[in-house]
């Protein structure tokens, strides 16, 4: 049996060496991730996912995507039918602060969905974002708000609904005028 006392700035311990060295290697990892997330949450506009969105509450099946984030199938019924996609979803906050940066590609049926748990007038930016996106601003009904049409990559300007909305979707730039998604059509997806 071990013991370990852990006061600020000392560590009691009945342990080798070896292993107080590894466990303080373990601790000051978890310290600094600790941080950063928090710093992650204080610089993002963005919230943890919440259960209580417009989504069709099913679990989803799907794989994690290549950047291990959970994907979810989504579909927007527009006047002109249903368009299908598969998003990945950022739910936490440092998923919803990295969001698409860095990106130079995404698939013309791919995108990213930012649930928040509560409804809040969103903001984004495309800092570090390579590729031009459609963002869409959903209310917690599913309808959706607003559309901001082909991002500008790397721009500081924000890009905010004109409401509070419940949920964000990133597409591929353009796709949005592409399928005829237009405001008040209704998002649906699986969490």
């Amino acid at each position: 049996m071990e013991i370990v006392a852990i006061w600020p700035c000392k560590s009691i311990s009945l342990r080798a060496p070896e292993q107080e060295t590894n466990l303080m290697m373990k601790i000051s990892k978890a310290a600094v991730l600790f941080v950063t997330l928090l710093g992650a949450a204080s610089l993002s506009g963005c919230h943890v996912q919440s259960s209580d969105t417009a989504a069709t509450t099913v679990q989803s099946d799907l794989p994690p995507s290549e950047a291990g984030l959970e994907q979810a199938a989504l579909s927007i019924r527009t006047t002109d039918g249903r368009r299908d996609f598969i998003v990945e979803v950022a739910g936490s906050t440092a998923e919803q602060a990295q969001g698409l940066m860095f990106r130079t590609q995404l698939a013309p049926d791919k995108g990213m969905i930012f649930p928040f748990p509560e409804d809040r007038v969103a903001s984004f930016w495309m800092k570090n974002t390579v590729i031009p996106l459609d963002i869409i601003f959903i209310r917690r009904d599913g309808t959706i708000e607003s559309i901001a049409a082909n991002t500008t990559p790397y721009s500081l300007e924000p890009v905010s609904s004109n409401e509070p909305v419940a949920t964000v979707l990133e597409i591929a730039g353009g796709r949005a005028a592409e399928l005829s998604i237009a405001p008040g059509d209704t998002v649906t997806w699986q969490q």
